[in-house]
């Protein structure tokens, strides 16, 4: 199972800013589950509130109406790239330099933060969590008395290198932050009078803001006293956006990288359909991520759409974890087939991708044991072989089923008749801009070098299926 990286919020001049922010981030849930936070600029000091769990876990009603006071607000939520799922690495990250208060929320992965931190600490700057987005406040305080805020937050976007999408609240100022190859998704929208910024314009919708533009890599907008300004604050890079948000992250009804999430699924779905045809009874999707490639694979093929799997949408982040000799309950919990659909039918399954493959193979055993007569499966990304440093949870290639093994193998262990991962090129044939997105999990190049790796790398030390 993939798990989603960070979603954030962030809204300027409206009377009810923490209302507005607990809404933004209502609409992002799916982006991180395990906390979430919210900090407001009440005219004279940053209020804030944090905890772990789901957003309505957080907040109530004293928080939104009394506590959390001001006019701009910043939140986030997370699901933990670095730094362990405890409290004190919930964001928004608060900090006090003189008089200037900071709170700050990070979407990405920082790849030299080792390096950064070692530095820093032998200069004397003591760390208050594990995180790497913690780095930025560093960096920011290190220069903020010899140049102007501005300028100390270019300074310290300088030195990292990574992935990051940053919303950034000092004092009454709000800043949005994108890293110069433009990982991350992070949007400016208007409602009223106020701005807003969110890493998804699903979050726009439910507050019927108009979605002005996404914010452009290497760019930072600085909103004041209802005035936006917008710096490019490096030189040009070349874009590569994840496109894994396009694939699996993000909601099929928002707008990203000035993609419509619904439409690129449906394109990748048809296209496996050219790729991959197969005589099936029907074509079904795990829910919900392969619902909508599952309908483009229909249309384009003429197989009948049928969700022979009906998703438990009440199962939550705090389910308990069953004994170890239930431990195929958590996946049936989610997920449970339809038995009259299944006895006797050549299904066709499209799912958005396989990562490790045991939670794929739990579910075609099911198939399998309800009298299935044939299991295919299409994927709607290539093989994910290498591991992703820029925020994915993936980090490594002992969790990889393809990193070692063949299509055919992988089918095996997963018990199907076949199997078929989208070509890069028939993914890539889905989007408007083929050459801005990052394919480093499926081909190995790295647009920024991992730490001690060059920009290819190799798979090494093949780890065999064991059934």
């Amino acid at each position: 199972m993939k798990k989603e990286y960070c979603g954030l919020f962030g809204i300027y001049n409206h009377a009810e800013a923490a209302r507005m922010a607990y809404f933004g981030l209502y609409a992002q849930q799916h982006r991180g589950q395990e906390s979430a936070g919210i900090a407001t600029w009440d005219g004279t000091a940053i209020r804030e509130q944090r905890g772990m769990g789901l957003v309505p876990e957080v907040f109530n009603e004293r928080h939104l109406g009394k506590e959390l006071k001001g006019r701009v607000a910043i939140g986030h939520i997370r699901y933990s790239t670095t730094g362990a799922s405890l409290i004190r690495n919930a964001q928004p990250f608060l900090a006090r330099i003189g008089g200037l208060s900071i709170a700050l929320g990070h979407n990405g992965n920082l790849v030299n933060t080792l390096e950064l931190r070692q530095e820093l600490e032998s200069e004397g700057s003591i760390f208050q969590t594990t995180i790497d987005s913690e780095i930025f406040i560093h960096l920011i305080a290190k220069n903020l008395g010899k140049m102007t805020l501005e300028e100390a937050i270019i300074a310290a976007c300088g030195r990292v290198k990574g992935a990051y999408s940053l919303l950034i609240l000092a004092n009454n100022k709000l800043f949005a932050i994108k890293d110069p190859n433009g990982f991350r998704p992070l949007a400016l929208g208007r409602v009223g009078d106020s701005y807003v910024l969110a890493s998804e314009t699903c979050a726009f919708d439910l507050l019927e803001a108009e979605f002005m533009r996404p914010i452009e890599p290497g760019e930072m907008l600085v909103i004041e006293d209802k005035c936006v300004r917008s710096y490019q604050i490096c030189e040009p890079h070349p874009r590569r956006q994840c496109i894994f948000e396009l694939i699996y992250f993000a909601r099929p009804d928002s707008i990203v990288f000035d993609e419509t999430v619904y439409n690129c699924r449906k394109a990748m779905g048809m296209r496996l359909a050219q790729e991959a045809p197969v005589d099936a009874d029907f074509v079904m999707p795990f829910p919900d991520s392969g619902i909508y490639s599952a309908v483009g694979y229909s249309q384009a093929s003429g197989l009948p759409f049928e969700t022979a799997m009906i998703r438990n949408h009440y199962v939550g982040r705090t389910f308990i974890q069953p004994s170890q000799d239930m431990r195929d309950f958590s996946v049936r919990v989610k997920i449970n087939p339809v038995k009259s659909m299944i006895k006797g039918k050549r299904l066709l399954i499209v799912d958005d991708s396989i990562v490790r493959g045991t939670t794929i193979r739990t579910r075609v055993k099911k198939l399998r044991e309800l009298g299935a007569r044939e299991i295919h499966m299409r994927v709607t990304c290539p093989p994910i072989r290498f591991p992703c440093f820029y925020g994915i949870d993936f980090s490594s290639k002992g969790e990889l089923i393809a990193a070692y093994n063949a299509i055919d193998e992988i089918a095996r262990f997963i018990g199907l008749d076949s199997l078929h991962y989208i070509t890069i090129e028939g993914l890539l044939s889905a989007v408007s801009h083929p050459s801005d997105y990052c394919l480093a999990c499926f081909t190995g190049d790295y647009p920024i070098p991992p730490p001690g790796q060059g920009g290819k790398l190799c798979l090494e030390n093949p780890v065999a299926l064991s059934w």
